[in-house]
């Protein structure tokens, strides 16, 4: 029997990583960097600032998210994700319907949309990490039936802009310009990565 002082301790647990979404999509992004992690629902309200950017917005809602499940689990790791969808000014939201969906598709029609994505990573310092990504979907122009056809073969109504890029959506665009393609789906994985590095998680 070894002394006491010279018995081994258990190795320390590695840190919680949680993520601050409900979103199937960010969490099968997540899981393409061998992670393991378990989602918690941020409750926060998302409600725009009068005249706030694109750009402001995500990055508010995102760190909102990150901050409000590290709240109710001290020493965790937290990563929270926001995007927002615009088009010359205007928001593109979530369809939910067939209906609405041919409506945004049929006015993004030629288009250019933007979508940015915004990522926060509260390590268990405490401390923010924020990343920020900006994607530009070039549509090309769409005929009726096409964007019906399409609509009824992926059904993308809780896709912000009425499309899914990493399926058959992919065949609406001229052009995707963008660092990061996993970013367009909802969570910029190459700066994910980074923000953990940095913080010092021991990645795969």
């Amino acid at each position: 029997m070894q002394p006491a002082d010279c018995q081994h301790s258990p190795a320390p647990a590695p840190p919680r990583l949680l993520l601050a979404s409900g979103s199937r999509y960010r969490a099968e992004l997540l899981r393409r960097l061998g992670l393991s992690f378990t989602q918690q629902v941020p409750e926060i309200d998302e409600t725009p600032a009068a005249a706030e950017s694109p750009e402001a917005l995500a990055l508010r809602l995102a760190v909102q998210k990150a901050a409000a499940v590290a709240g109710r689990f001290p020493g965790a790791w937290v990563l929270g994700s926001d995007q927002v969808a615009d088009c010359e000014g205007r928001r593109l939201g979530k369809p939910g319907d067939h209906r609405r969906a041919v409506e945004q598709l049929s006015w993004l029609s030629g288009r250019d949309a933007r979508f940015t994505t915004a990522v926060c990573l509260i390590a268990g310092d405490g401390q923010p990490r924020t990343a920020l990504d900006v994607t530009i979907a070039r549509l090309r122009r769409l005929g009726d039936d096409e964007i019906d056809r399409y609509l009824r073969q992926d059904r993308p109504y809780d896709c912000a802009g009425s499309f899914k890029v990493e399926a058959l959506g992919i065949t609406l665009f001229d052009a995707v310009e963008s660092q990061d393609p996993t970013a367009l789906i909802g969570l910029p994985l190459i700066a994910v990565r980074r923000l953990l590095a940095e913080a010092g998680w021991l990645l795969p």
